[in-house]
C-alpha cells in the first residue's frame, strides 16, 4: 500500500513538472505569435485570407482512363470523349424548381401562381464561403432536373390522377411527388422537369416521410411503358411511335457485340410488347442506360457512398477520391452516351458539343459533397437480445468475410459464373475469387457489365429493398427463404417480362439456418 502511494506521489510530481513546462512553452509561443501579429500590423500587412476551395477537374483525360473497369468482353475497347470536347459543351444552369403535387393534393391556385414566377438561376459558386455552403448548393444540383416538358404525354398525364393511381406513384405526407419538379425557365411557362439525381435516389416511406439519397421506389420504367401505350393509342402514324421507341432502346441499352442484346430483341417487338417489358420492372429496380430492360439493376443507395471503392452493381467505376464521383456523375448525366465502343456509339454520330449540356466542375463538386454528407435516418430497430443472437449467427456463419464491419462490405469484386478472371485483373482490382452463382446476365450481357458484381454493404437494409443486384426479392425474409432456389418460386421483386415463376439462385449463405437463427440474423441485419 505504501509503495503504491509513493508511486502515485512520484507520478503526480512528474505530471506537475510536465504541466509547468507545457505552460511555459505555450506562453512563449503565444508571445511569439503576438509579436508576429503586431509586426504585421506595424508593417501595414493584411492577415492572410483563406485559401480558395480546390476543385478537381472533372474530365481529366488521364484520370478518365483509369476510372472504369473494361467491359466483360475484353475485346471491346471503349473510347471516351476528350476533355477538349467535354469542356466545349455549354454549362447547364440550375434553375429554381417547385414541388409537383398529386392533383388531388395540389393547393388551390398553385399552378397559376407558378406561371407568374420569374426565372431564377440559383447556383452561384461566387457566393459560397464554406464547405457547408457548397454542400447546401449540392442539394440544389441533386434536385435539379436536366430534361423538361411543357407539353406532351408525360406533362399532361402528371396533371391528372390516372397516371398516379394506375402506376401506384407514391407521394409524401404533404401530397408531393418528389421525383420530378416544376421549373420556370421562362416567365409564364411552367415546365415539368425530370432526370435529376433525386428522381431515382429518393425514397418515399410508408408514413409519407422521405429519405433523400436512398434506393428510390419511383416506378420509372413502369410509367414510361404506360406512356408508350398512350402515345400509340393516340398516334395517327403508329409506325413512327414504334420506330422512335426502338431508337430509344438502341441508344439507351444497345450493345451490338453481345449476342441478342436488348436493342436487337426490341427490333422484333411491338410497342405493346416493349411496354410490357418495361412495366415488368419493379420500383427500386431500374433499366438505367447501359443496362437492359431484360436485365435491370437495383437502384443503389447513395448514403455512405464515400466509403465505397466501386460504384454500380457491376463495380463499373473505381472511386479513389471525390473527383471520381464527379466523373461518375458526369457520365451518368449523359456523357456516357458519347462513348465509342469500337464501332458503336449510343448517341449515334458524335454531335457538336454546342448541342449537348454538362454540369460545371463547381456544380459537380458541390453535388459530390452533398452525396458524401448524406446520413441515414434514425433506425427504429434496436439492438436487443434477439439482434445480439443474430450478430452471433452473423459471425459464426463467417458473413463478415465479405460483409466486413464496420462498413459491412470488404469493398471487393466477385466474378460471375462464365467470366474468367485475368492475371491483370487480379493485380489491378480487388477481386475475391468466391463465386456466389447469382444470375450473371447484368454482369455479362449489358454495356455496364464487367464480369463482376461488387460486394454490397449491408448498412441501411431496414429501409431498402428490393434486394439482389436486380431486385428479385422484396424483403430480407424472402432472401433467406430456401424456396427461392426452386424453379417454381414466384419472385417477390423483379421477375422479368413474361415470367411467372423462376428460381432466384446463388448466394446460398444463410439458407441452411434454423427458423430461429434466421429470425435472429434478420433482426440483427435490420439494426445496421
Amino acid at each position: 500500500m505504501g509503495n503504491t502511494s509513493q508511486k502515485l506521489k512520484e507520478k503526480h510530481t512528474e505530471l506537475g513538472r510536465l504541466f509547468l513546462t507545457s505552460k511555459m512553452v505555450w506562453f512563449s509561443l503565444l508571445l511569439a505569435l503576438m509579436s508576429l501579429i503586431i509586426s504585421g500590423l506595424c508593417l501595414g500587412q493584411k492577415p492572410a485570407t483563406k485559401q480558395a476551395t480546390s476543385i478537381p477537374k472533372t474530365w481529366d483525360d488521364q484520370a478518365m482512363m483509369s476510372l472504369q473497369l473494361p467491359p466483360a468482353d475484353r475485346r471491346v475497347s471503349p473510347k471516351l470523349i476528350s476533355s477538349d470536347y467535354y469542356y466545349r459543351m455549354p454549362v447547364r444552369p440550375v434553375y429554381k424548381s417547385y414541388p409537383v403535387y398529386r392533383p388531388d393534393r395540389e393547393p388551390r391556385g398553385y399552378f397559376d401562381e407558378l406561371k407568374r414566377k420569374e426565372p431564377q438561376i440559383i447556383f452561384d459558386a461566387s457566393k459560397f464561403k464554406s464547405e457547408a455552403d457548397w454542400t447546401k448548393a449540392g442539394e440544389m444540383v441533386f434536385d435539379a432536373p436536366i430534361d423538361f416538358e411543357s407539353e406532351g404525354t408525360l406533362y399532361s398525364e402528371v396533371r391528372g390522377m390516372d397516371w398516379f393511381t394506375k402506376n401506384n406513384v407514391l407521394v409524401t405526407s404533404e401530397g408531393v411527388m418528389p421525383n420530378m419538379r416544376y421549373v420556370v425557365r421562362e416567365k409564364g411557362k411552367v415546365e415539368l422537369g425530370f432526370g435529376a439525381c433525386a428522381g431515382c435516389h429518393t425514397r418515399v416511406m410508408p408514413d409519407g416521410s422521405v429519405i433523400k439519397g436512398a434506393q428510390g421506389n419511383f416506378p420509372d420504367d413502369r410509367t414510361f411503358g404506360y406512356e408508350q401505350r398512350i402515345l400509340e393509342a393516340k398516334a395517327k402514324n403508329k409506325d413512327a411511335i414504334l420506330a422512335n421507341l426502338r431508337s430509344f432502346i438502341r441508344r439507351s441499352y444497345g450493345a451490338p457485340w453481345i449476342k441478342d442484346d436488348a436493342s436487337a430483341r426490341a427490333d422484333r417487338m411491338s410497342v405493346s410488347e416493349i411496354a410490357s417489358v418495361l412495366e415488368a420492372i419493379t420500383p427500386g429496380t431500374c433499366a438505367r442506360q447501359g443496362t437492359s430492360p431484360f436485365y435491370p439493376s437495383a437502384i443503389p443507395d447513395l448514403i455512405g457512398l464515400k466509403d465505397r471503392k466501386y460504384l454500380d452493381s457491376t463495380g463499373l467505376v473505381r472511386q479513389h477520391n471525390i473527383g471520381d464521383l464527379m466523373r461518375y456523375a458526369a457520365l451518368n448525366q449523359g456523357a456516357d452516351q458519347l462513348t465509342l465502343y469500337d464501332q458503336f456509339r449510343p448517341a449515334g454520330e458524335l454531335p457538336k458539343p454546342s448541342t449537348r449540356e454538362r454540369y460545371s466542375d463547381e456544380q459537380l463538386y458541390a453535388l459530390a459533397l452533398y452525396i458524401y454528407s448524406l446520413k441515414p435516418p434514425d433506425n427504429p430497430n434496436k439492438f436487443d437480445a434477439l439482434a445480439k443472437q443474430g450478430y452471433e449467427v452473423f459471425m459464426t456463419e463467417a458473413c463478415d468475410v465479405c460483409h466486413t464491419p464496420p462498413l459491412y462490405t470488404n469493398n471487393m469484386l466477385t466474378p460471375v459464373a462464365g467470366f474468367k478472371v485475368s492475371k491483370e485483373d487480379r493485380i489491378t482490382n480487388d477481386v475475391l475469387n468466391l463465386p456466389i452463382d447469382t444470375d450473371p446476365n447484368l454482369a455479362l450481357d449489358t454495356r455496364r457489365g464487367t464480369g463482376y458484381y461488387k460486394i454490397p454493404s449491408l448498412k441501411g437494409l431496414w429501409y431498402r429493398g428490393p434486394f439482389e443486384h436486380n431486385g428479385s426479392v422484396a424483403t430480407l425474409e424472402d432472401w433467406f427463404d430456401p424456396r427461392r432456389l426452386r424453379d417454381d418460386y414466384v419472385p417477390t421483386g423483379f421477375r422479368g417480362y413474361g415470367v411467372t415463376t423462376r428460381a432466384v439462385k446463388g448466394h446460398e449463405f444463410g439458407l441452411s439456418l434454423t427458423p430461429e437463427e434466421r429470425k435472429a440474423l434478420i433482426a440483427f441485419l435490420k439494426t445496421l
